[in-house]
């Protein structure tokens, strides 16, 4: 059993002053959205000499909900997770960032002053970072820091450029519907980059799967559940407010099914828990790219009514997928909690010491395959129901739908087939190291954190009808000719279905349960294969699991095999290993970084103080000025 720790009384009225403001965020945001109405507030405070202007809609509304769920179920499991008493050092730091991370959120949600905005943006970037490294005495936990704080700060340049050129075309900070310029349809692309980075949508995610592997599990959990839509918030909120050109609804659906596709490939690569969970991350926000890139194209075709259904599902996946994401990440910590050990080819068996854990992380494994009758499938099934209307439409419309539809039934099946991996050697057969064997359930805390999730998970595939409004006022939020639309037939009938298949798989499990236990049956290990002494070693590993299907995507998840093979007639020792390294980051940015290194070094070499050089220098520019204004005066 595990033991109880002695919290500080501290921590103890932080947790419930957290509790109370995030209840508070989330009672406000419930409210916007049942109603429709719009929250103001101004203030003649001026912060870097603009005043202060926050706004609450149904679209902002929407992300703070799920910034205030997560954040406040992240807070309790912290408590147990990242206690007082086990890091003495960093548990009260990391309670000040996660608070000045919860915060610089919910004002990047409300900023509607471009200048406010940045401003909050960076407080929330440097928060993560100082959260991320809570146990920077890791080299790798360092690495993946900086690495995060670098692909951040790309992303705030971009978002600079962006707000600054905003600011000077339309000679004011304030930020609102700005859909009668159409000289601003060009700083989309700057978003696209600026947010995307955020997003971690492909191939700008390889800050992503470093960061959220190696941050405390927390962490990850509000790192992929609600950083990453901030992104995501920007681009919903911008192309509302803004005009964009023509092919940007085209280029966001194509990242869409890129980081779908690839996102889950891989994924399936993965030995390491946390960082197979961070890519279905990719996976899961090119899913909701889909959604937004289809409404976005269905906008510039006199609002098709098939642009609402894709973008109502890419908005719902927004909740969706922070719920179970979250899920999984807390999850995952309670077993590197238990076991010290995120290596998925040392654990195995922790069903039978873990139940609660299991079970949860089973759940939350589930929804993020789309499985019915969870929330998964709900936002998915939005997404397929305006893919497949589009596909009546004529001309490259339907073009595009058809693939797009058969790439996301893609992902959904090798999304499956990975959580089927994780779930089958993490959960089941035998224990495959010391620690695994004396593996221990979680305590409470973590326990009910993980349970309010997998409530939400539970709740929204149950009962779609009754979140479907709040989604419908944030689509009509971003695209006013969308306002007022009905709810879907179909919705209600999936709703009816979801009942009914939730009762009969309740009433089977106790049946089948009863029944098990009345006929005595004995434990036996899974994939014993039929030996009589089978043990851990004769098990599929990580690797082997996935091996047929990764085998389909080499050419870009590019394995690296380390290998000795028997050769004796009575070898003594062989082994098999292998590894997916991050191609993008790895063969890409990092060679292309080593250049630009040599040639700043190359450089230097010319700045060494020497004045007759430097005159030399500015002789030879004049001379090769002179040249081109003589040979262009010529012409």
């Amino acid at each position: 059993m595990p033991t109880t720790q002695k919290t500080p009384v501290g921590s103890m009225i932080w947790l419930v002053a957290f509790l109370l403001i995030t209840g508070g965020a989330l009672a406000g945001a419930v409210t916007i959205l049942v109603t429709g109405n719009v929250w103001e507030f101004r203030s003649a405070i001026k912060i870097g000499g603009e005043a202060i202007h926050l706004r609450l809609d149904a679209v902002s509304a929407l992300f703070l909900a799920l910034l205030s769920v997560v954040g406040g179920a992240g807070a309790v499991y912290a408590r147990e997770y990242w206690n007082d008493t086990k890091h003495p050092q960093s548990a009260w730091t990391g309670r000040i960032w996660w608070t000045v991370l919860v915060l610089g959120l919910g004002l990047t949600l409300l900023a509607v002053n471009g200048l406010h905005f940045l401003i909050a943006w960076e407080l929330f970037t440097l928060a993560g970072y100082f959260l991320v490294t809570l146990d920077r005495r890791l080299p790798e936990v360092r690495k993946a820091g900086w690495l995060y704080l670098g692909a951040s700060h790309v992303a705030v340049l971009c978002l600079f450029a962006f707000f600054t050129i905003l600011a000077a075309k339309t000679g004011s900070w304030e930020l609102g519907p700005m859909r009668d310029r159409p000289e601003l349809a060009p700083l989309f692309w700057l978003a696209l980059v600026g947010f995307g980075l955020k997003a971690g949508m492909f191939p700008l995610h390889v800050w992503l799967p470093a960061a959220h592997a190696n941050a405390p599990s927390h962490v990850s959990a509000i790192l992929s559940g609600v950083t990453l839509k901030i992104g995501i918030y920007g681009l919903v909120r911008f192309t509302g407010w803004m005009p964009v050109p023509p092919s940007a609804g085209w280029v966001v659906a194509v990242l869409g099914v890129v980081s779908a596709v690839l996102g889950v490939a891989f994924a399936l690569g993965q030995h390491d828990l946390k960082r197979l969970l961070a890519y279905h991350s990719v996976e899961n926000i090119g899913i909701i790219l889909i959604g937004l890139g289809f409404g976005m194209v269905a906008v510039g075709q006199d609002n098709a009514a098939w642009g609402q259904l894709a973008l109502a599902g890419g908005l719902l996946h927004v909740w969706n997928h922070g719920l179970f994401k979250a899920l999984l990440f807390f999850a995952a910590g309670s077993v590197l909690h238990a076991t010290g050990t995120r290596e998925m080819s040392r654990l195995g068996g922790l069903w039978r010491t873990m139940p609660w854990t299991a079970s949860l992380f089973a759940l939350g494994a589930a929804a993020i395959s789309g499985l019915p009758p969870l929330n998964g499938f709900v936002s998915e099934w939005l997404v397929y129901l305006g893919l497949f209307d589009a596909t009546i439409a004529h001309g490259p419309t339907a073009w595009a739908a058809i693939p797009a539809a058969i790439l996301l039934g893609v992902t959904g099946a090798l999304a499956l087939a990975c959580f089927a991996k994780v779930c089958g050697v993490v959960f089941l057969g035998a224990p495959r190291s010391a620690a695994t064997e004396h593996a221990h359930e979680s305590g409470p805390a973590m326990r009910g954190a993980m349970a309010l999730l997998g409530a939400g998970c539970v709740a929204i595939g149950l009962a779609p009808v009754l979140f479907w409004p709040a989604v419908a006022r944030a689509v009509g939020v971003w695209q006013p000719a969308w306002a007022g639309t009905a709810m879907p037939v179909p919705l209600l009938a999936l709703t009816q279905i979801h009942v009914a298949v939730a009762v009969l798989a309740l009433v089977a499990a106790v049946w089948l349960w009863r029944k098990v236990r009345q006929a005595g049956l004995t434990r036996a290990l899974t994939w014993d294969c039929g030996y009589a002494a089978p043990t851990a070693r004769m098990q599929y590993t990580a690797g082997s699991f996935a091996g047929i299907i990764t085998e389909w995507f080499a050419w870009i998840l590019r394995p690296v095999r380390h290998e000795h093979r028997p050769e004796e007639v009575f070898p003594a020792r062989a082994s098999f290993s292998q590894h997916t390294p991050e191609t993008v980051l790895e063969y890409t940015i990092e060679p292309t970084g080593s250049v630009v290194m040599q040639v700043a070094r190359t450089a230097r070499r010319f700045q060494h103080g020497r004045v007759q050089s430097y005159l030399l220098y500015l002789l030879l520019g004049l001379g090769a000025l002179a040249a081109m204004v003589w040979i262009g005066w010529g012409e």
